[in-house]
């Protein structure tokens, strides 16, 4: 073992243990690491900066656009509306209803705005029927990550993977290909969520301020609003003595929630997180004025905060949306490919021209466009790329593929696909997916390598399991996001979380080499 693949593990653990322990943002903290890298000779300043101009990096910040022009449409808030029953019926009916199709819009469209909007509308709705919101939530958050896994652009990991695979020289994926796999795996994990989430997840729990903040409400003309925090908030890592949130946004804090914990006593010395939900009491200004704003993910239980465009708007987001996704489909086809050879029809060329149109259309505000787009992601994206590639350049990734290839030697590349989803996981889990796979993928490719068998079921298996964020709330943000606004503990994601982590294990196992040969 030479000093610069000591070096890299040192810097690696030391980058997990920063994004564990939540010391800055994910993209600032594999930047950092990027830089020592550059500093030690392992990546050169070409190397650095190459993730930045990848395919799969740009594609992902122009599908952030469009999934902001189909939200402002005010389609997706038309969709679930529709799919919720107006009558008395049961959990399961209701899921019946409502989960696979929103595993087919999260296909399609970011899952972050799919959960967003989705969620208040469905608690709402759960209020009226009397049905506790707790059995819609998780389930909600879950089925747009199983969507996400079956098509390209499903999940931005995805999109990752698929350009760490053309950066090393094979063949990327098509549209619907990781479909092969992901439409079982997202079948058989609704199917398991009708099944069993109605007895593994709790019924409403008690709202600590609720009697006394709907009292009060009552009394002053306001209404209750549960606020998310977003990365934006000016108050992260402040406290409420610190920082002046009435005086900042004309609402009072009544509660924090963080980690199915509700705070009521003691709340001004309590340091704001990203995630937190405030329970506020706000007077009628209040959603329309943050509704927009990136500083919270979501405000919920206030009036609807989706859109309400025209029909016409409405129309022709899903158009555009259609558009896209044939277009890319049509695109990589054999028979295009020979009609258009000196153009590349894939992805990227039909997610920019329908981010140019709805500019232009003005879908989403076009002078705010750069508000819309996640930076912190689209860093973190770039910058796995770097971190990947110095992986690869100090003979570290062939090393650790050297060590799990002497730990299932005899078992074959079945156990070593195991072994990589495991490793996968395991790091989805605890810090970003986008990491996850970053640190994945070379550790991958030299394992297919060393073996002499084809790389491609090892890079199917981390798009798998990079996404299959389902035993944390910190795995994937959209259970942070139902975390707070359903109120639960940590332990209920792993009750209902880990079964399916380990569904998604065993169905991935067997079916990505029917489909993929070694």
């Amino acid at each position: 073992m030479n000093f610069e693949v000591i070096f890299v593990l040192l810097v690696l653990i030391g980058m997990v243990a920063a994004l564990v322990l939540d010391k800055m943002r994910p993209g600032m903290v594999l930047f950092s690491v990027v830089v020592i890298f550059l500093c030690a000779g392992i990546l050169s300043p070409k190397e650095m900066i190459e993730g930045f101009s990848n395919k799969g990096m740009i594609t992902v910040a122009m599908l952030f656009l469009v999934s902001e022009g189909v939200r402002q449409s005010g389609a997706l808030g038309q969709v679930i509306k529709k799919l919720l029953p107006t009558k008395k019926t049961t959990v399961f009916k209701a899921q019946a209803r409502m989960l696979p199709t929103i595993a087919v819009i999260s296909a399609f469209l970011n899952n972050t705005p799919v959960v967003v909007i989705f969620a208040p509308i469905i608690k709402r709705w759960a209020k009226k029927v009397n049905l506790p919101a707790t059995k819609f939530l998780i389930p909600l958050s879950y089925a747009t990550i199983l969507g996400g896994i079956c098509t390209l652009i499903g999940t931005s990991t995805n999109l990752v993977v698929h350009g760490m695979v053309l950066e090393a020289g094979y063949e990327g994926f098509t549209m619907f290909e990781l479909g092969k796999v992901g439409i079982f795996i997202a079948i058989t994990g609704i199917a398991y969520l009708f099944l069993f989430s109605s007895k593994l997840l709790p019924d409403s729990r008690a709202d600590v301020a609720g009697a006394e903040v709907e009292e009060e409400a009552e009394v002053e003309h306001l209404h209750r609003v549960e606020a998310v925090l977003g990365p934006r908030f000016p108050g992260i890592k402040r406290t409420l003595k610190t920082f002046d949130f009435k005086r900042h946004y004309g609402a009072e804090v009544k509660e924090i929630r963080r980690g199915g914990r509700s705070i009521v006593t003691g709340m001004d010395e309590v340091e704001l997180r990203e995630g937190d939900t405030l329970v506020l009491l706000a007077d009628s200004s209040f959603i329309p004025t943050w509704g927009e704003s990136s500083v919270f993910i979501m405000l919920a239980n206030g009036s609807d905060v989706d859109p309400s465009a025209g029909k016409k708007k409405r129309w022709f987001a899903l158009v555009l949306l259609i558009f896209m996704i044939v277009g890319a489909t049509v695109g990589e086809l054999p028979v295009t490919k020979e009609a258009f050879p000196n153009l590349k029809l894939d992805m990227f060329f039909f997610v920019s021209i329908t981010t140019v149109l709805m500019a232009w259309t003005k879908l989403f505000p076009p002078k705010k466009y750069t508000k819309y787009i996640s930076w912190d992601i689209l860093i973190t994206i770039a910058c796995a790329f770097a971190i990947s590639k110095a992986m690869e350049n100090s003979g570290f990734a062939a090393l650790v593929a050297k060590y799990i290839i002497g730990l299932a030697d005899n078992y074959g590349p079945y156990a070593l696909l195991a072994v990589v989803f495991i490793i996968t996981n395991l790091f989805t889990e605890l810090i970003t997916n986008n990491a996850a796979a970053a640190l994945a993928f070379p550790v991958a490719l030299s394992v297919a390598d060393q073996l002499g068998v084809s790389p491609t079921p090892f890079f199917v298996v981390i798009c798998m399991a990079a996404s299959a964020s389902f035993s944390t709330p910190i795995g994937y943000q959209t259970n942070l996001i139902v975390q707070g606004i359903g109120n639960y503990k940590f332990t209920d994601f792993v009750k209902i979380g880990l079964p399916l982590n380990i569904i998604v294990f065993l169905l991935s196992i067997f079916l990505i080499p029917l489909f993929w040969k070694f």
